[in-house]
C-alpha cells in the first residue's frame, strides 16, 4: 500500500506542475497516468477507465478550491457567470457520470482518445475563437453548462478546455475566463464524483480502497501532491517558454492517444 501511495503522490506532483505550467486541466494529465498505473495494481482492465475518470474528478474537487481562491483574490472570477452556468453544469455532469458509469470501456476509451486528439491539435495550432457575441442569459449559459458538464464527465476533466473558449467567444477577458473556469471546475468535479460513486456502487470485482468508481488511495496521493505542486508550475510558467512547451505537450498527447488506440486494436 505504501508503494502504491508513493506512486500516486508522484503522479499527482507531475500533474500539478504540468497543470500550473501549461494551464491545462489536471484531468487531462491524471487520467492517462492512472490508466498506466491501475493495471500494475491488479485492477481488472474493464474497470480501469471508469476508476480513472471518477478518481480524476474527485481529485479536482480539492484542487479546484485552491485554484478558485487564488483567482478570486486577483479579482479574476466572474461570479455571475458561475451562478448562471452552475445549474446546467451540475445536471449535465451528474447525468453524464451516471451514464458513463454503465458505458462499455471501449466507448469511453475511444471518446477519450478523440478528445485528446482535439485538444492536442488546438494546442499546436494555438487556435483561439474570436469574440463574436455577449454572454447569453441564464437559460443559454446554463444550457451550455450542461453540455460542458456532460463532456467533462466522459473524460474526467474540470471543464476548462471547454469553458474558457466559450467565455472568450462571448467577450469575457482571457484572465477572467481562466479564473471563472477554475471556479466552474468545483461543481463539475463535485457532481461528477457523486455520479461515479453512485454509478459504481455494487459493481463486481472493485478493488479494496474504492468508493464506487473513486479509488481512495489514488485520490489521497493525487490531491495532496497536486495541491502542493500546482503553484510551483504556475511560478515556472513565468520563466519558461510555455508556448513552446504546450506544443511539445500536445505532441505527447498525440503519442498517448496513438498508443491507447493501438492497444485497443
Amino acid at each position: 500500500m505504501l508503494t502504491s501511495l508513493l506512486v500516486y503522490l508522484l503522479c499527482g506532483a507531475v500533474a500539478g506542475i504540468l497543470a500550473g505550467l501549461l494551464g491545462v486541466g489536471g484531468g487531462i494529465v491524471i487520467v492517462p497516468m492512472l490508466l498506466v498505473i491501475f493495471p500494475t495494481q491488479n485492477i481488472p482492465p474493464e474497470l480501469c477507465q471508469h476508476l480513472a475518470l471518477g478518481t480524476s474528478l474527485a481529485s479536482i474537487v480539492i484542487t479546484s478550491i485552491s485554484s478558485a481562491r487564488a483567482h478570486h483574490k486577483r479579482g479574476a472570477v466572474h461570479w455571475e457567470i458561475v451562478k448562471n452556468i452552475t445549474p446546467g453544469i451540475l445536471l449535465g455532469t451528474f447525468a453524464g457520470s451516471l451514464v458513463a458509469s454503465h458505458m462499455p470501456t471501449l466507448f469511453l476509451k475511444l471518446f477519450f482518445i478523440c478528445f485528446l486528439i482535439i485538444v492536442a491539435i488546438k494546442m499546436i495550432s494555438r487556435y483561439q475563437p474570436k469574440a463574436g457575441r455577449e454572454m447569453p442569459g441564464f437559460v443559454g449559459t446554463s444550457s451550455v453548462g450542461g453540455v460542458i458538464g456532460l463532456v467533462s464527465s466522459f473524460v474526467g476533466i474540470g471543464g476548462g478546455t471547454l469553458s474558457v473558449p466559450f467565455m472568450t467567444f462571448c467577450n469575457v477577458p482571457m484572465h477572467e475566463a481562466v479564473g471563472t473556469s477554475a471556479a466552474i471546475g468545483f461543481p463539475i468535479a463535485l457532481a461528477g464524483t457523486l455520479g461515479y460513486i453512485l454509478g459504481g456502487m455494487n459493481t463486481p470485482n472493485l478493488p479494496a480502497g474504492t468508493l464506487g468508481f473513486v479509488h481512495l488511495y489514488a485520490l489521497i496521493g493525487l490531491a495532496c501532491a497536486s495541491f502542493c505542486t500546482a503553484p510551483l508550475g504556475a511560478r515556472l510558467s513565468h520563466s519558461l517558454p510555455t508556448a513552446r512547451l504546450k506544443q511539445c505537450f500536445a505532441v505527447f498527447l498525440l503519442f498517448v492517444a496513438g498508443k491507447m488506440l493501438l492497444n485497443l486494436i
